[in-house]
């Protein structure tokens, strides 16, 4: 019932302003499971939405032992190939855990952050049932041109780094503020059913 692949790839890094960039990464899920809503689905996440995202699964799961993230490293170097293909890597791999255990299957929080396009925040208040649509329709507008007004990616600081360059050496480089900073999220599992569907513990 697991899902057949799941891929971390392509990153990309953002010009937030003459001295900050940021980078993220595409998230590629193929699947047969029925645990989740779409088949196929590519959203793009930023470490630190992954750091929430194990953040809330471990306050949801707190019998078992998560699978841990690629340490946050302060002198992390955006033009180093070498540094972000072993990042990528320990989120594929943390994401390929995650996905094999049925308890943390069933948080909505992992389907919204693997297969919607909502902010952190967004994916928050919707597994906890605050906002005017379900976990399934946020999963299902996330394949329509309608998606939530930007939020919070440009917030997050996890992966900045001090440069004037507008390019970094192996990765594409955005320059604009519009499109790439659409926030991501994700699907959900066999619970959803009818309605708002699994909602997730509410955080403290």
């Amino acid at each position: 019932i697991y899902p057949e692949h799941i891929t971390v790839r392509d990153p990309r890094v953002y010009k937030q302003d003459i001295w900050h960039m940021y980078l993220d990464y595409e998230i590629c899920l193929e699947t047969n499971s029925m645990c989740f809503r779409k088949k196929w689905s590519s959203v793009r996440r930023r470490y630190s939405e992954f750091v929430w995202l194990r953040q809330s699964l471990q306050q949801n799961a707190l019998i078992i032992e998560l699978p841990k993230l690629p340490p946050w490293l302060p002198f992390f170097h955006l033009r180093s190939p070498e540094q972000v293909a072993l990042r990528m890597k320990g989120l594929q791999m943390f994401l390929e855990l995650v996905v094999q255990s049925p308890l943390l299957l069933s948080d909505s929080r992992l389907h919204l952050f693997l297969q919607s396009k909502l902010s952190v925040g967004r994916m928050e208040r919707c597994a906890q049932g605050r906002t005017r649509y379900t976990v399934a329709e946020a999963i299902h507008r996330s394949s329509s041109a309608c998606v939530p007004p930007l939020e919070d990616k440009s917030s997050c600081d996890s992966d900045y780094e001090s440069c004037s360059s507008s390019s970094v050496l192996g990765l594409s480089v955005d320059t604009s503020q519009s499109e790439h900073f659409l926030e991501m999220s994700c699907g959900h599992t066999h619970c959803l059913g009818e309605g708002r569907g699994l909602r997730g513990l509410t955080l403290s």
